[in-house]
């Protein structure tokens, strides 16, 4: 543990105030109150010290004084480094333990035990979340499932959307928070299993300190990072986070992965009552030779991954490059003891590219063929949001409280994609667009690979022009309420209205065009009731619904098999509805330990409706409202202290899911009772942190996912033999780390990931052609430096 910096500030709250005694006017009083006991009566001055002896004989109550590391994130909770007390999101207005929903929360110091860097990584260690994959224009970028669902488009950078496919890093960020069910009363459209929220660090005017880390590792690993703050005067406070990594890809050589980034923040407090803070976040991630991981070979019942796992296809200038550019301006004004308003606003430019060719199993009449295929897209994002927060607080009497939020938003999303084309390709060798690379021998290894893999096409990439231009404008209202109706009752009511319009225009690089324009109103509901079981644990039943609009998805254009508009004829369906989502969850949340150790435990059940089915399995046309689809289970959750020395943050779901309704002609239609594409029914993870010395501590990550098979989103799977046609095998994975505080300055912490270097596979393609793979072992060490 590490004593406080001696930079420590004392909050402003501690600090001198106007008319706090001057050091004369303290002089002055100490001698008056001198000249007052000297004229004390002997008598009383016996009595008093009679009575000061028997306060000196008497058995004080113990103090316990404990030696934390101060931790600059306003959420945590203090002496419990993986639990958080209370949600960043300003509209959450009690403590996690008392909100009835199932929240997981990633703080910066789990992140940094759990070794991982970028978000998807990181989410991978959580109950109930697993990747997913698309077809070309969303096929790189961070892209999960949450409950089985899509949460690609649902990711939130403080409180507000960050739309567009990207890479995200976590260098910058203070905790991540995982809302599990539909979420639209917070989320507004989309959201459907939940939503994620990346906390970002600010400055603050508290205590100053730079904090340095400096590591390497196997594979060429190399990750640097800096974290600077520093508060001038009272009033002003700058914050610094500083990010250069880079790695080859363990056991998948020639491909790597860098990244770059810097985030700059900083606080004005005009005075106790309003204060102003303005960021900007800047990250570009690299990938040389993109990995696509390896593919599924064979057929049924004895489908599986080829075992030649290692064999990456990509070209000597193939590139995966993901850019983004943030700024954000915030108020926060307290207009009164009780009336607060927060204020955000947001400009961005995400910018996602990439082209490379992949291996995969060659099509008919070459499906003994090892081949490579190419895969480009890039998507240019823009947008500008804002949001005002207006919080109201009453005091009920007795102890009860109420909270009320009204919230206005206005939003502009814009996204425009196109193709990268080969230019000075050598001849096809495996059909139209693949080259062979190997015989597929004994069903399953690749046999001997063509020399000089990695020039084999020849050529270069062009990129070409902008094909799909989509843009989104929505301006939304919410409210939401907390109320105490009694001391062991609590109410919680949310409502939003969302006003999207979309416009969409395809075709744009061809030689006719076609546009698409509408608008529509979404209107969900968050409610809950918890009843308090004692100080420390409720019980509760909640309620929430999520919509979202035919083509909501920025990076999938028309392909409707992939969340695209769906289109009949090149026009829009007549009379389409959202599609909805509706949770039930009832759960119980337990502070234990001196509200150092929290245990969860839910049951849930969402249904979706009106879901917009495909007809074909390429296609932008289908059928609107005439999908269906359930998910149900339990997650359990522990996280925070279970002694002094032992942390832990711990997770299992329990789930199944089923397609429930489809139309005749939609392509899925004969899988209507299938569990869903790329879930899993079991997933568990284990985060476990000893500290054996006040120096010394070591800890260990068990993460866990059952079979699963890959497919289209919110689709069931093809079955063939009694077996899915694209299966993905279970996996269980562990990681290591040890640290050691070598003084107040100097830490050093060793990470091994993969430790028995388990092959494994996080999401398959539709067809099998791709298997995201992943990462192999590798052993790193890391120096922080308090400088």
């Amino acid at each position: 543990m590490k004593q406080p910096s001696s930079k420590t500030r004392r909050p402003r709250s501690l600090r001198q105030e106007q008319g706090v005694a001057t050091p004369a006017v303290v002089k002055s009083g100490l001698a008056l109150s001198l000249s007052t006991a000297m004229l004390v009566p002997l008598g009383a001055m016996a009595q008093q010290a009679a009575e000061s002896q028997a306060t000196q004989n008497a058995e004080l109550p113990a103090i316990k004084v404990q030696a934390t590391k101060i931790d600059p994130n306003p959420n945590a909770e203090v002496g419990a480094p993986y639990k958080a007390r209370t949600s960043a999101d300003t509209r959450r207005t009690r403590p996690i333990a008392e909100t009835p929903q199932t929240m997981n929360v990633i703080t910066k110091s789990a992140i940094d035990d759990y070794g991982q860097t970028d978000l998807a990584q990181v989410l991978l260690t959580q109950p109930g979340i697993t990747l997913g994959t698309g077809e070309n224009g969303n096929m790189f970028g961070d892209n999960y499932n949450i409950r089985g669902q899509s949460a690609k488009s649902d990711t939130f950078v403080d409180g507000m959307r960050d739309p567009g496919m990207s890479t995200r890093e976590t260098f910058a960020t203070e905790q991540i928070e995982v809302t599990k069910g539909p979420s639209s009363s917070f989320a507004g459209r989309g959201s459907s299993g939940g939503a994620i929220n990346m906390i970002t660090k600010q400055a603050t005017l508290d205590y100053d300190f730079t904090r340095a880390s400096v590591g390497f590792g196997t594979d060429s690993y190399q990750r640097h990072t800096l974290d600077m703050n520093k508060a001038f005067g009272d009033n002003v406070a700058v914050r610094v986070n500083a990010l250069w990594a880079d790695q080859d890809i363990p056991d998948r050589d020639p491909a790597t992965r860098k990244r770059e980034g810097i985030a700059l923040a900083g606080l004005l407090e005009v005075n106790k009552d309003l204060s102003v803070m303005a960021d900007f976040y800047h990250l570009k991630a690299t990938h040389k030779y993109p990995d696509a991981g390896t593919f599924l070979v064979g057929t049924n019942p004895t489908r599986r991954p080829t075992s030649n796992s290692s064999l990456v296809g990509a070209q000597n200038d193939d590139f995966l490059d993901s850019t983004a550019n943030i700024g954000s301006l915030r108020v926060r004004w307290a207009i009164s003891p009780t009336v607060t308003l927060n204020s955000l606003t947001r400009y961005g430019k995400n910018d996602n590219a990439y082209a490379f060719y992949a291996s995969q199993m060659g099509r008919a009449p070459y499906a003994n063929n090892a081949v490579i295929q190419s895969h480009t897209r890039f998507q240019e994002s823009t947008y500008f949001a804002h949001q005002d927060n207006l919080r109201w607080d009453t005091d009920l009497g007795n102890g009860r409280k109420n909270e009320f939020v009204a919230t206005i938003e206005y939003s502009d999303n814009h996204a425009e994609q196109g193709t990268f084309a080969r230019t000075g390709a050598n001849a096809n060798s495996c059909g139209s667009t693949s080259y062979c690379i190997g015989s597929i021998v004994s069903g399953d290894d690749i046999g001997t690979t063509v020399a000089n893999l990695q020039s084999v096409v020849g050529g270069h990439w062009t990129r070409g022009k902008k094909d799909v231009d989509w843009r989104v404008k929505t301006i939304a209202v919410s409210a939401m309420d907390t109320y105490d109706i009694t001391d062991r009752f609590t109410g919680f009511a949310g409502l939003r209205v969302d006003r999207p319009e979309l416009t969409m225009k395809t075709g744009l690089s061809g030689a006719s065009s076609v546009s698409y324009k509408y608008s529509d109103t979404l209107t969900n509901y968050w409610a809950g009731l918890s009843y308090k079981l004692n100080k420390d644990a409720i019980t509760y039943l909640s309620y929430g619904t999520a919509q979202d609009i035919n083509g909501g998805e920025p990076d999938s254009g028309t392909s409707a098999n992939y969340g695209g508009l769906v289109a009949l004829n090149n026009k829009l369906v007549p009379g389409t509805k959202p599609e909805t989502a509706r949770n039930v969850e009832l759960g119980i949340k337990w502070n234990l330990l001196d509200q150092k150790l929290l245990a969860t435990a839910a049951a849930f059940r969402t249904d979706k409706t009106d879901l917009m089915q495909a007809t074909g399995t390429y296609t932008t046309e289908g059928t609107t409202n005439s999908g269906g689809l359930r998910i149900q289970g339990v997650e359990f959750g522990l996280v925070g202290n279970v002694t002094e020395q032992f942390s832990v943050q711990a997770g299992a779901a329990f789930m199944s899911s089923e397609m429930t309704k489809s139309h005749p002609s939609a392509a899925a239609a004969q899988n209507v009772g299938h569990e869903l594409a790329n879930f899993a029914n079991r997933t568990a993870s284990v985060l476990g942190r000893y500290q054996a010395t006040r120096a010394f501590a070591f800890g260990g990550v068990a993460r866990y996912a059952s079979k699963r098979c890959g497919g289209q989103p919110d689709t069931g799977v093809s079955y063939s033999n009694g077996e899915c046609t694209q299966p993905i095998p279970s996996y269980t994975v562990y990681d290591a780390f040890a640290e050691y505080t070598i003084n107040k300055r100097y830490r050093v912490r060793a990470n091994v990931l993969n430790a028995t270097n388990k092959e494994y596979y996080t999401a398959a393609y539709q067809t099998g052609f791709f298997l995201y793979k992943g990462d192999a072992r590798r052993v790193y060490l890391t120096l922080d430096i308090e400088l």
